[in-house]
């Protein structure tokens, strides 16, 4: 998905304009206005089902997760068919040439699992290379930017240890509908609309992504036999087929064609790595992520650092929610440019910084009254003391899924390898181009990562499989979803429907990773009282209005009545289906 940093999509509108929006939103969003259950944010109802449920951002991949499941798979071969489905059929935001996080729940052993399959930067370059070319950040699109892709890894190391069904056979749905087509969606052919102009300069994409130079309208059939041939060459040749076979030395030779430093050498030596989540327990939950590379940290110092505060009290989009939000979400963003990097190459202050001890130090910081300006990171002394696709799948024996996969920056690089049907990731140009800091540039390094899957547990049994997609939205969303439930006592879809909160412009880890100075912008989805903004205005927050920056959700609660509860963001093409 896009990252916070490209405002390309977002139109933003003046004031006026924003109060009388707001005014006209200021119960609850008009589609939701007129339902008889009670809750005002719903668009529509919560997904029940007693074996098995699966929520995705494509409703023909929920179907194909269903699918497997009933014919004998288990939530990780669902989760992994559905993935492979959404690369063909959401391009906007996924495939096989970008990257993989996933948390499991295994009911056998009652645990979490988390796996990082995440690519590296390609060893032939280098942070003189940037400096030689007179660049002082790493541009978007693109053979600069384009790091190892670690999804179709990610989709065997989950195999290898919890699948039950063949590769052969999770691929089998998406070589069909490759092969014989499929009808775009609404929202996915928007976004691949607005791809096209940006990426079509590319070698290889305009040949393999467009319809006589365009993107796919709605409702049109859509086929890539090229990417077809490539995931029947994984299915019958495994993980070696894609990063030491000859699919390998395509990418190897592509790139050395077109100004690219990637090569079979990068490929061969890709493995990506089960990691340990790690946690923090709000209110009685325990709120799960993956440590860095990935910004899942930033949601747990958010959820610490807003946990004494009565937020129900205040109620939802209330000044006092919105504005303790906003300031805590600059505190922990400034620790996540400071600090979010690849551990194999710095020293990262995980469990501190995810510490309450920390969040009570860095609670002194944030007002009531007034907006601060910029957030400082903290120091070793204070630490010392103390573009994207989402889904999430759920099994008859009790084995939950979420995961998350994308290309980075909508459609990737715009980098596509002559007869292999997909795009490469932009992923590297999340790097700093300076030395000294945590997630500067270095050969073989994993960038930081914006996308993140979440789990929540309670007692420690499962509670909650989800996540928001969306660059920096995405921990933004995490607390907000967790907020929305635990504080405001919302159902699972009214928690994802009601109108979001994004604060944009802190320092960021990537490029020249400048401070913010200025408070940066609150974006306010329709639905917020327009009292709401004209008392975080007196605070000191600068609003604004934004169409598009705010994320996808999807999610899977257990019912404690038995089987599953499933949501489905509404702002995006998805469903929530079960059985």
């Amino acid at each position: 998905m896009t990252s916070s940093r490209s405002s390309s999509r977002r139109r933003r509108l003046p004031l006026a304009v924003l109060a009388a929006l707001l005014a006209l939103g200021q119960a609850a969003p008009a589609a939701a206005a007129d339902r008889i259950t009670g809750k005002p944010f719903a668009t529509r109802s919560e997904v029940y089902a007693p074996h098995a449920i699966a929520a995705t951002s494509h409703p023909l991949a929920t179907q194909i997760a269903l699918d497997v499941m009933k014919r004998g798979g288990n939530a990780v071969d669902a989760a992994i068919a559905a993935n492979a489905a959404l690369g063909l059929m959401e391009p906007t935001g996924s495939g096989i040439g970008g990257d993989l996080f996933a948390i499991v729940w295994d009911p056998k052993t009652a645990k979490l699992y988390g796996y990082n399959g995440s690519g590296r930067s390609p060893k032939a370059l280098s942070l003189a290379e940037f400096r030689k070319r007179g660049l002082s950040d790493i541009p978007p699109h693109g053979p600069l930017p384009v790091t190892v892709p670690g999804a179709v890894d990610g989709w065997f190391a989950l195999h290898e240890r919890f699948g039950r069904q063949s590769m052969a056979d999770n691929l089998a749905p998406t070589i069909r509908y490759a092969r014989e087509g499929h009808p775009v969606h609404e929202v996915i052919a928007y976004y691949w609309n607005a791809s096209v102009p940006r990426l079509s300069k590319w070698p290889g994409f305009k040949e393999q992504f467009t319809i006589d130079g365009r993107a796919p309208r709605t409702g049109e059939m859509w086929k890539n036999p090229n990417l077809a041939a490539t995931l029947e060459q994984i299915a019958q040749g495994g993980r070696d087929a894609f990063y030491k076979g000859q699919i390998a030395r395509t990418i190897d030779a592509y790139f050395k064609a077109n100004d690219g430093f990637l090569r079979y050498e990068d490929l061969a030596a890709h493995r990506g790595e089960w990691v340990e989540p790690v946690s923090t327990n709000y209110r009685g939950f325990d709120v799960w992520e993956l440590p860095p590379n990935g910004q899942g940290i930033a949601a747990l110092q958010i959820l610490n650092l807003l946990e004494p505060y009565d937020l129900k009290s205040y109620g939802f989009g209330s000044p006092e929610h919105v504005h303790l939000f906003a300031e805590a979400k600059k505190l922990a963003f400034a620790d996540r440019a400071r600090w979010y990097a690849d551990p194999a190459f710095a020293q990262l202050p995980v469990e501190q910084l995810i510490s309450k001890r920390y969040a009570e130090q860095r609670r002194k910081l944030i007002s009531m009254d007034k907006a601060a300006r910029e957030a400082q990171p903290a120091t070793p002394k204070e630490l010392d003391e103390g573009d994207t696709i989402y889904l999430t799948v759920a099994d008859a024996d009790g084995m939950m899924v979420s995961l998350i996969q994308s290309n980075y920056r909508g459609m990737g690089s715009g980098m596509a390898a002559p007869g292999l049907g997909f795009i490469f990731q932009d992923r590297g140009e999340q790097f700093v181009l300076k030395e000294g800091h945590p997630n500067s540039f270095a050969p073989g390094k994993r960038p930081f990562h914006t996308i993140i899957p979440a789990f929540v547990t309670k007692n420690g049994k499962p509670w909650l499989s989800f996540g928001v997609m969306g660059g920096a939205m995405q921990p933004q969303g995490h607390v907000q979803i967790l907020l929305n439930m635990i504080d405001f006592g919302m159902n699972l879809q009214e928690a994802g429907d009601a109108p979001r909160i994004q604060h944009d412009g802190s320092t960021e880890p990537a490029g020249q990773a400048v401070a913010m100075s200025d408070g940066g912008e609150l974006d306010l989805e329709t639905g917020y009282p327009y009292e709401t903004v004209r008392e975080l205005m007196r605070k000191g927050h600068s609003v604004r209005f934004a169409h598009g920056p705010y994320g996808g959700y999807q999610a899977i609660m257990v019912n404690p009545n038995g089987g599953y509860v499933g949501a489905s963001e509404s702002r995006k093409d998805g469903q929530a289906a079960g059985y």
